[in-house]
């Protein structure tokens, strides 16, 4: 196939794309795990091991140099490194989609509890290998100090196929290859987001110790699975028609406060157990630290912008400040819900 597609390549427009690309997630989204996500990702690994191996060889083997700064102060572009630095860094270190992911997806491919640990924290480790190979990638690529130009994905293909190729594997084949495989994972996070989003959305309509047969008509018809599907993907639909950029600043923030969520919903758990669960309070409280003040600021920015009529894009500022707004106030909602949990003497909390 790899080579059929190097020989004939398609092209189509963007907006063929997107067609194909939401009936595939629509479909990956309602069908049983087993059938279309488990295989896929099962074969999408090869591929990612592939990958990994061969750029971390290459790069012992090229000793690539870095050609960009250390350093370049605490505040770069009007931005400080503290909180924007720890909001922009996400699978490589600390990811609340993943904790997504986990409950959604990755909980009903696991054959024994046992198996959990190795397969949540090893897959976490090879998420900082891939970083840091992505790091030294756009280093390698990099010209004077200046980030390279091009996508993330052409960016780090090219850089790694440049690697390999010391290793005797054709440029161009490589480059293929490499781009296959961003691309291949790329598409794993759309079909497990788009399932994930789905379960989020039904989940909003249940009603806790109510039966879903028991719910309202109206309601039985939003948890419908494909409906609550539907739902989903239009959304994501006309953000990808509109615009996602406008809201995409808001990624890291919205990205790091799930993982924040995550620890206060782990630790209310244990304790809801009878089970020591303090060791999780140190991250729970430095990610709410660093997420909530991210949010503050860019809040901030958006005011300003507002303020002194600066603003280039008065839509996409706009649902910057509109969604930025939701996440903080929600956010501390439920962190002071849990917080409060994790204070009461009574360890019979709902977890």
């Amino acid at each position: 196939c790899v080579v059929l597609g190097m020989s004939f390549p398609l092209f189509f427009p963007a907006d063929k794309w997107h067609l194909f690309i939401f009936f595939y997630i629509f479909i990956a989204s309602v069908v049983p795990v087993w059938i279309l996500l488990q295989p896929r990702d099962y074969l999408n690994s090869f591929l990612l091991v592939f990958m990994i191996f061969a750029a971390v060889i290459g790069i012992i083997v090229y000793n690539p140099a870095m050609n960009l700064n250390a350093f370049n102060g605490f505040v770069v572009s009007g931005k400080s490194m503290f909180p924007f630095l720890f909001v922009t860094i996400a699978c490589g270190a600390v990811s609340g989609f993943h904790a997504l992911v986990s409950s959604g997806t990755a909980s009903k491919q696991i054959k024994n509890e046992k198996d959990m640990l190795p397969v949540s924290y090893g897959a976490m480790i090879v998420e900082c290998l891939l970083a840091v190979v992505a790091l030294v990638a756009v280093g390698f690529m990099a010209s004077n100090g200046n980030v390279p130009a091009g996508t993330p994905a052409v960016i780090f293909a090219n850089a790694v196929a440049t690697f390999t190729e010391v290793l005797g594997m054709p440029f161009e084949l490589a480059t293929t290859l490499i781009t296959l495989s961003v691309s291949a994972f790329a598409l794993t996070s759309l079909d497990s987001v788009a399932r994930v989003g789905r379960l989020a959305f039904q989940e909003f309509w249940l009603e806790e110790d109510i039966d879903g047969k028991d719910l309202s008509p109206f309601k039985r018809f939003l948890v419908d699975k494909y409906v609550a599907t539907v739902a989903t993907l239009v959304v994501a639909y006309l953000l990808a028609k509109v615009g996602y950029k406008e809201i995409w600043a808001l990624f890291g923030s919205a990205n790091q406060l799930l993982s924040a969520l995550s620890l206060i919903a782990c630790a209310v758990f244990l304790k809801s157990t009878n089970r020591n669960g303090k060791y999780l309070w140190i991250p729970m409280i430095i990610m709410l630290i660093i997420t909530l003040s991210a949010l503050v600021l860019s809040i901030y920015a958006n005011i300003q912008t507002f303020i002194n009529g600066t603003s280039v894009n008065l839509v996409g500022d706009v649902l910057q400040f509109v969604f930025g707004i939701a996440l903080f106030i929600l956010g501390v909602n439920v962190a002071y819900q849990g917080i409060k949990k994790l204070s009461s003497k009574n360890n019979k909390v709902t977890a």
